[in-house]
């Protein structure tokens, strides 16, 4: 995978020979939209969902779908297949496309279309079994969050901010609400039951929010949708994360205090092994 193939404007070519103009839009504004679909056993996982979303966030900023649905499957299909890996995700971005510089949408242009499968590499053991830890901060985003924008600064801060701190994420508030991590979906239990965020502008919904809602139907978990307060957060039994490369992962310590018993608890264990059985269904 030292040089792999990549998708760039309607073409398969080595990721070496790959270039845009410095005036795409891009590069410039972070004008653009972005999906990453992981693929287990050579079958991409909800990838319908992945691209009812991928729709949504072009109509957010206007940009026209360059492609169908069933080309946008296709791309995805032959971008998996230059990836021998198992697992592997699809990433795809869209930009408004290359023009001038102005902050007004320009007239007249074509979108840029860029594609590339890589191997994925999942939690590990370790952290699958003893659980991560997490730090918390105010969320001082723009608030269309619900946008998968390629404009990330604000998620880049909240992740080195976690780096910084030698832990797994950045949990964020928003007047004193729960929003979300910098790369992730929050979910709060307490005796058993579990609480997530509202889907609104204020979060990305993530494709595991969805999938996390059946595994909880099919486990006998109860699950509400709703305003959870940052002092649930932290009088939580257990706190999870959920991403395309996370999966879904127990947060044991927050700001240095253990959740719960400083352990994975039973709602994480039944989820998890829901989630690798909905994988192995593929």
């Amino acid at each position: 995978m030292n040089n792999p193939t990549v998708w760039l404007n309607g073409e398969l070519i080595a990721l070496a020979d790959a270039k845009i103009s410095v005036l795409d839009r891009g590069f410039l504004f972070g004008d653009g939209i972005y999906e990453v679909v992981p693929v287990y056993h050579g079958k991409p996982f909800r990838l319908a969902q992945h691209l009812d979303r991928l729709e949504r966030s072009l109509a957010e900023i206007r940009i026209a779908n360059p492609y169908t649905r069933a080309e946008w499957e296709a791309l995805f299909a032959r971008l998996s297949a230059t990836c021998p890996a198992d697992p592997h995700s699809v990433y795809v971005q869209v930009t408004r496309g290359v023009a001038p510089r102005q902050h007004t949408f320009p007239k007249d242009i074509t979108p840029t279309v860029f594609g590339i499968a890589t191997p994925l590499t999942l939690p590990s053991r370790e952290k699958v079994e003893q659980g991560v830890g997490a730090v918390t901060h105010e969320d001082r985003r723009w608030l269309n969050c619900h946008i998968k924008s390629t404009s990330l600064l604000g998620n880049v801060l909240m992740a080195q901010y976690a780096a910084d701190h030698e832990v797994q994420e950045t949990i964020q508030f928003r007047d004193g609400l729960l929003t979300e991590a910098s790369s992730s979906n929050v979910w709060v239990i307490k005796r058993g039951a579990m609480a997530a965020p509202q889907r609104d502008n204020r979060i990305l919904e993530g494709i595991r929010y969805g999938a996390l809602e059946s595994f909880a139907q099919e486990c006998g978990i109860a699950f509400e949708e709703r305003a959870v307060s940052e002092a649930e957060v932290r009088d939580a039994d257990e706190l999870l994360i959920t991403s395309a490369t996370k999966e879904v992962l127990a947060v044991v310590t927050l700001d240095g205090k253990p959740v719960g018993d400083g352990k994975p608890g039973p709602v994480f264990r039944a989820l998890y092994a829901a989630y690798q059985r909905a994988k192995e269904a593929l």
